[in-house]
Protein backbone atom coordinates (compact mmCIF):
# COMPACT_ATOMS: atom_id res chain seq x y z
CA UNK A 1 0.00 0.00 0.00
CA UNK A 2 1.52 3.47 -0.86
CA UNK A 3 1.01 5.98 1.56
CA UNK A 4 1.21 9.97 0.55
CA UNK A 5 2.05 12.77 3.13
CA UNK A 6 -0.19 15.18 4.43
CA UNK A 7 -0.19 18.09 2.41
CA UNK A 8 0.97 20.97 4.26
CA UNK A 9 -0.87 23.90 5.64
CA UNK A 10 0.05 27.30 3.33
CA UNK A 11 0.12 29.41 6.28
CA UNK A 12 2.09 27.29 8.44
CA UNK A 13 4.72 26.34 5.82
CA UNK A 14 8.12 27.86 5.88
CA UNK A 15 7.25 28.82 9.71
CA UNK A 16 9.76 26.19 12.13
CA UNK A 17 8.53 25.79 15.69
CA UNK A 18 9.49 27.48 18.02
CA UNK A 19 11.66 25.80 20.45
CA UNK A 20 10.79 25.61 24.09
CA UNK A 21 14.13 27.78 25.19
CA UNK A 22 12.43 30.47 22.70
CA UNK A 23 8.37 29.73 24.75
CA UNK A 24 10.09 30.65 27.76
CA UNK A 25 11.40 33.71 26.49
CA UNK A 26 8.33 35.34 24.93
CA UNK A 27 6.13 34.35 28.01
CA UNK A 28 8.72 35.84 30.80
CA UNK A 29 8.71 39.37 28.19
CA UNK A 30 4.91 38.73 28.02
CA UNK A 31 4.80 38.44 31.67
CA UNK A 32 7.27 41.61 32.01
CA UNK A 33 5.06 43.83 29.88
CA UNK A 34 1.87 42.69 31.50
CA UNK A 35 3.22 43.28 34.85
CA UNK A 36 4.69 46.70 33.99
CA UNK A 37 1.54 48.09 32.68
CA UNK A 38 -0.33 46.50 35.00
CA UNK A 39 2.06 47.96 37.68
CA UNK A 40 1.97 51.71 35.73
CA UNK A 41 -2.03 52.31 35.36
CA UNK A 42 -4.40 50.21 37.46
CA UNK A 43 -2.14 49.58 40.83
CA UNK A 44 1.18 48.80 42.94
CA UNK A 45 1.98 46.83 46.25
CA UNK A 46 3.59 48.36 49.00
CA UNK A 47 4.93 47.58 52.52
CA UNK A 48 4.62 49.73 55.44
CA UNK A 49 7.78 50.69 56.58
CA UNK A 50 7.10 52.48 59.85
CA UNK A 51 5.08 53.41 62.26
CA UNK A 52 3.84 56.84 61.49
CA UNK A 53 0.25 55.93 60.26
CA UNK A 54 -0.61 54.14 63.75
CA UNK A 55 -3.35 53.11 64.40
CA UNK A 56 -4.53 53.00 61.19
CA UNK A 57 -1.70 51.63 59.40
CA UNK A 58 1.12 48.76 60.86
CA UNK A 59 4.75 48.04 60.21
CA UNK A 60 4.90 45.59 57.97
CA UNK A 61 1.62 45.53 56.92
CA UNK A 62 1.21 45.12 52.98
CA UNK A 63 -1.47 46.54 50.82
CA UNK A 64 -2.06 47.21 47.31
CA UNK A 65 -2.63 50.79 46.06
CA UNK A 66 -5.24 51.87 43.29
CA UNK A 67 -3.87 53.85 40.75
CA UNK A 68 -7.29 54.51 39.13
CA UNK A 69 -8.69 56.30 41.84
CA UNK A 70 -7.13 59.74 40.89
CA UNK A 71 -6.01 58.94 37.54
CA UNK A 72 -2.86 56.84 36.50
CA UNK A 73 -0.05 59.39 36.46
CA UNK A 74 2.13 58.74 33.18
CA UNK A 75 5.79 58.34 34.21
CA UNK A 76 8.31 61.12 33.86
CA UNK A 77 11.10 58.65 33.40
CA UNK A 78 9.97 56.38 30.79
CA UNK A 79 13.80 54.30 30.68
CA UNK A 80 13.58 52.47 34.18
CA UNK A 81 14.23 48.91 34.78
CA UNK A 82 11.25 47.58 36.44
CA UNK A 83 10.43 45.83 39.94
CA UNK A 84 13.57 47.65 40.86
CA UNK A 85 14.61 50.42 43.81
CA UNK A 86 15.84 53.49 42.22
CA UNK A 87 19.43 52.57 43.50
CA UNK A 88 20.91 49.02 43.94
CA UNK A 89 24.22 47.79 45.48
CA UNK A 90 26.30 49.72 47.62
CA UNK A 91 27.45 51.85 45.05
CA UNK A 92 24.32 53.16 44.50
CA UNK A 93 24.03 52.01 41.14
CA UNK A 94 21.24 53.82 39.15
CA UNK A 95 18.24 51.39 37.54
CA UNK A 96 16.49 53.92 35.26
CA UNK A 97 18.41 57.01 32.86
CA UNK A 98 16.83 60.29 33.39
CA UNK A 99 18.39 61.68 29.71
CA UNK A 100 14.45 61.59 28.43
CA UNK A 101 12.40 63.30 31.21
CA UNK A 102 8.69 63.62 29.89
CA UNK A 103 6.40 66.54 30.81
CA UNK A 104 3.54 65.68 33.62
CA UNK A 105 0.25 64.37 32.67
CA UNK A 106 -2.37 62.15 34.73
CA UNK A 107 -5.07 60.12 32.93
CA UNK A 108 -8.71 60.72 34.13
CA UNK A 109 -9.43 59.13 37.38
CA UNK A 110 -12.37 58.15 39.47
CA UNK A 111 -12.31 60.83 42.06
CA UNK A 112 -9.73 63.72 43.17
CA UNK A 113 -7.96 62.86 46.44
CA UNK A 114 -10.61 64.41 49.52
CA UNK A 115 -9.42 65.23 52.96
CA UNK A 116 -9.44 61.65 55.25
CA UNK A 117 -8.20 59.89 52.15
CA UNK A 118 -4.69 57.44 52.99
CA UNK A 119 -2.10 58.68 49.66
CA UNK A 120 0.40 57.35 48.95
CA UNK A 121 2.94 60.08 46.99
CA UNK A 122 6.91 60.46 45.66
CA UNK A 123 8.39 62.91 49.40
CA UNK A 124 8.55 66.46 47.98
CA UNK A 125 11.86 67.08 50.18
CA UNK A 126 13.81 65.38 47.60
CA UNK A 127 12.86 67.97 44.86
CA UNK A 128 15.96 69.69 46.36
CA UNK A 129 19.35 69.70 44.22
CA UNK A 130 21.12 67.51 46.96
CA UNK A 131 18.77 64.40 45.82
CA UNK A 132 19.05 65.23 41.95
CA UNK A 133 16.16 62.51 41.18
CA UNK A 134 12.96 62.97 39.00
CA UNK A 135 9.89 63.32 40.51
CA UNK A 136 8.73 59.53 39.77
CA UNK A 137 11.74 58.33 41.16
CA UNK A 138 11.49 60.16 44.63
CA UNK A 139 10.80 58.17 48.02
CA UNK A 140 7.27 56.91 48.08
CA UNK A 141 5.67 57.89 51.40
CA UNK A 142 2.39 57.48 52.79
CA UNK A 143 0.25 59.88 54.79
CA UNK A 144 -3.51 61.05 55.31
CA UNK A 145 -4.57 63.56 53.35
CA UNK A 146 -5.97 66.71 56.05
CA UNK A 147 -6.19 69.78 53.94
CA UNK A 148 -6.58 70.00 49.74
CA UNK A 149 -6.09 73.15 47.65
CA UNK A 150 -7.23 76.45 48.67
CA UNK A 151 -7.92 75.42 52.66
CA UNK A 152 -6.99 77.00 55.49
CA UNK A 153 -5.33 74.79 57.87
CA UNK A 154 -4.07 75.48 61.57
CA UNK A 155 -3.02 72.96 64.10
CA UNK A 156 -3.37 74.05 67.64
CA UNK A 157 -2.13 72.12 70.62
CA UNK A 158 -1.74 68.77 68.62
CA UNK A 159 -5.06 69.17 66.48
CA UNK A 160 -5.33 69.77 63.26
CA UNK A 161 -8.34 72.15 62.25
CA UNK A 162 -9.43 73.09 58.39
CA UNK A 163 -11.37 75.98 57.54
CA UNK A 164 -12.15 76.12 61.22
CA UNK A 165 -13.33 73.06 62.06
CA UNK A 166 -11.28 69.69 63.37
CA UNK A 167 -10.13 68.45 60.71
CA UNK A 168 -11.78 64.79 59.01
CA UNK A 169 -10.56 61.66 60.81
CA UNK A 170 -8.57 63.42 63.68
CA UNK A 171 -10.49 61.13 65.86
CA UNK A 172 -7.88 58.33 64.22
CA UNK A 173 -4.77 60.49 64.95
CA UNK A 174 -2.73 59.37 67.88
CA UNK A 175 0.00 61.46 69.97
CA UNK A 176 2.09 61.10 73.00
CA UNK A 177 1.20 61.21 76.85
CA UNK A 178 2.11 61.12 80.40
CA UNK A 179 0.17 58.97 82.24
CA UNK A 180 0.46 59.24 86.37
CA UNK A 181 -0.89 56.08 88.28
CA UNK A 182 -0.98 55.05 92.20
CA UNK A 183 1.59 52.67 91.28
CA UNK A 184 -0.54 49.76 89.75
CA UNK A 185 -0.02 48.11 86.64
CA UNK A 186 -1.99 48.08 83.44
CA UNK A 187 -3.23 45.21 81.76
CA UNK A 188 -1.35 44.45 78.26
CA UNK A 189 -4.04 43.12 76.79
CA UNK A 190 -6.19 45.96 77.65
CA UNK A 191 -3.62 48.41 76.60
CA UNK A 192 -3.27 46.06 72.69
CA UNK A 193 -7.30 46.46 72.34
CA UNK A 194 -6.98 50.20 73.08
CA UNK A 195 -3.86 50.50 70.22
CA UNK A 196 -2.23 51.68 73.50
CA UNK A 197 1.43 51.10 73.47
CA UNK A 198 4.12 52.65 76.13
CA UNK A 199 7.23 54.05 74.58
CA UNK A 200 9.06 54.72 78.04
CA UNK A 201 8.36 54.23 81.88
CA UNK A 202 10.20 56.63 83.57
CA UNK A 203 9.47 55.46 87.30
CA UNK A 204 6.87 52.71 88.88
CA UNK A 205 4.42 55.69 88.52
CA UNK A 206 4.69 56.87 85.34
CA UNK A 207 4.56 56.55 81.43
CA UNK A 208 4.89 57.73 78.52
CA UNK A 209 2.65 56.58 76.21
CA UNK A 210 0.94 57.23 72.83
CA UNK A 211 -2.71 56.74 73.02
CA UNK A 212 -5.44 57.17 69.87
CA UNK A 213 -7.91 60.06 70.39
CA UNK A 214 -10.37 57.96 70.88
CA UNK A 215 -9.05 55.58 73.94
CA UNK A 216 -7.67 58.94 75.66
CA UNK A 217 -10.98 58.70 77.63
CA UNK A 218 -10.86 54.94 78.51
CA UNK A 219 -7.31 55.63 80.02
CA UNK A 220 -8.91 58.45 81.87
CA UNK A 221 -11.11 56.67 83.59
CA UNK A 222 -9.02 53.53 84.47
CA UNK A 223 -9.09 53.49 88.12
CA UNK A 224 -5.79 53.61 89.00
CA UNK A 225 -4.72 56.56 86.76
CA UNK A 226 -4.19 59.58 88.61
CA UNK A 227 -3.95 62.20 85.38
CA UNK A 228 -3.44 61.73 81.85
CA UNK A 229 -1.23 64.95 80.43
CA UNK A 230 -0.81 65.58 76.46
CA UNK A 231 2.97 66.41 75.79
CA UNK A 232 2.49 69.39 73.67
CA UNK A 233 5.39 71.95 72.39
CA UNK A 234 3.88 75.31 73.84
CA UNK A 235 2.33 77.93 71.23
CA UNK A 236 5.42 80.11 70.10
CA UNK A 237 7.96 77.63 70.62
CA UNK A 238 10.21 78.23 67.29
CA UNK A 239 11.26 74.90 65.63
CA UNK A 240 13.36 75.16 63.04
CA UNK A 241 13.04 71.44 61.44
CA UNK A 242 9.37 72.66 60.94
CA UNK A 243 7.97 74.35 57.69
CA UNK A 244 8.91 76.91 56.92
CA UNK A 245 11.67 77.19 58.73
CA UNK A 246 11.74 80.68 59.61
CA UNK A 247 12.29 82.31 62.33
CA UNK A 248 9.28 84.95 61.72
CA UNK A 249 7.02 82.10 61.48
CA UNK A 250 7.12 80.52 65.26
CA UNK A 251 5.30 77.41 64.62
CA UNK A 252 6.00 73.68 65.97
CA UNK A 253 4.76 70.52 65.34
CA UNK A 254 2.01 70.72 67.75
CA UNK A 255 1.14 74.72 67.42
CA UNK A 256 1.32 75.69 63.69
CA UNK A 257 -0.29 78.04 61.06
CA UNK A 258 -2.14 79.47 59.90
CA UNK A 259 -1.73 79.08 56.69
CA UNK A 260 -3.36 78.25 53.21
CA UNK A 261 -2.76 75.63 50.99
CA UNK A 262 -1.82 76.46 46.83
CA UNK A 263 -4.74 76.00 44.55
CA UNK A 264 -4.40 76.14 40.84
CA UNK A 265 -5.42 79.46 39.28
CA UNK A 266 -4.89 81.31 43.52
CA UNK A 267 -3.18 84.35 43.21
CA UNK A 268 -1.17 85.77 45.99
CA UNK A 269 1.14 89.04 46.30
CA UNK A 270 4.35 88.65 46.47
CA UNK A 271 6.43 89.86 49.15
CA UNK A 272 8.64 88.67 52.14
CA UNK A 273 5.97 86.56 53.98
CA UNK A 274 4.75 85.02 50.79
CA UNK A 275 8.50 84.16 49.55
CA UNK A 276 9.05 81.92 53.04
CA UNK A 277 5.59 79.99 52.65
CA UNK A 278 5.45 79.40 49.07
CA UNK A 279 9.06 80.65 47.62
CA UNK A 280 9.39 77.01 47.63
CA UNK A 281 6.31 75.54 45.33
CA UNK A 282 7.28 78.43 42.81
CA UNK A 283 10.40 77.74 42.48
CA UNK A 284 10.74 73.88 42.71
CA UNK A 285 7.83 72.50 42.43
CA UNK A 286 6.27 74.91 39.56
CA UNK A 287 9.47 75.47 37.26
CA UNK A 288 10.57 79.02 38.11
CA UNK A 289 13.60 81.37 38.85
CA UNK A 290 12.79 82.95 41.83
CA UNK A 291 15.27 86.06 42.53
CA UNK A 292 14.89 89.77 45.12
CA UNK A 293 16.74 92.74 43.81
CA UNK A 294 16.13 95.08 46.25
CA UNK A 295 12.75 96.13 46.72
CA UNK A 296 11.92 94.16 43.67
CA UNK A 297 10.89 90.17 43.69
CA UNK A 298 11.77 88.58 39.69
CA UNK A 299 10.31 85.40 38.44
CA UNK A 300 11.99 84.26 35.74
CA UNK A 301 14.00 87.46 35.25
CA UNK A 302 10.43 89.67 35.07
CA UNK A 303 9.72 91.95 38.02
CA UNK A 304 6.39 90.49 39.82
CA UNK A 305 4.15 91.80 42.11
CA UNK A 306 1.93 88.91 42.14
CA UNK A 307 1.72 84.95 41.37
CA UNK A 308 -0.56 82.29 39.92
CA UNK A 309 -0.41 78.81 40.60
CA UNK A 310 -0.57 76.22 38.26
CA UNK A 311 -0.97 73.08 40.48
CA UNK A 312 -2.87 72.22 42.97
CA UNK A 313 -1.47 71.03 46.46
CA UNK A 314 -2.32 68.83 49.72
CA UNK A 315 -1.64 68.76 52.97
CA UNK A 316 -0.23 65.00 54.13
CA UNK A 317 0.14 63.89 57.87
CA UNK A 318 1.01 60.57 59.41
CA UNK A 319 -1.74 59.45 62.24
CA UNK A 320 0.83 59.03 64.83
CA UNK A 321 1.67 62.33 65.29
CA UNK A 322 4.62 62.82 67.26
CA UNK A 323 6.18 60.22 64.82
CA UNK A 324 6.19 60.98 61.49
CA UNK A 325 7.94 63.26 59.22
CA UNK A 326 5.45 64.94 57.08
CA UNK A 327 4.03 68.45 55.32
CA UNK A 328 4.58 69.70 59.41
CA UNK A 329 8.54 69.53 58.13
CA UNK A 330 8.61 69.91 54.51
CA UNK A 331 5.07 71.91 53.33
CA UNK A 332 2.97 70.98 50.56
CA UNK A 333 2.62 67.85 48.38
CA UNK A 334 1.93 69.10 44.90
CA UNK A 335 -0.31 66.99 42.54
CA UNK A 336 2.57 65.69 40.00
Amino acid sequence: MKFRSKPQNKLTEGKSKKSSGRQWLDAILFAIIASTIIRGLVFSAYAIPSGSMESTLYPGDYLFVSKLSYGPRMAFTPVQIPFLESTVTKNKLKTYWDGIQLPYYRLPGFTKVKKGDIVVFNKPEEADLAYNKPVDIRTTLIKRCIATSGDKLQIIDGKAYVNGKLAVFESKSQTSYTVKTDGSEFNPQQLQQLGVEIIQQNDLNTYVMIIPSNSVESIQNTDFVKSVIPQIENTGNFDNTIFPHNQNFKWNADNFGSIIIPKKGMTIPLNDSTLTLYGRAIELYEGNKLQVSGPDILVNGKKSNNYTFKMDYYWMMGDNRHNSLDSRFWGYVPED
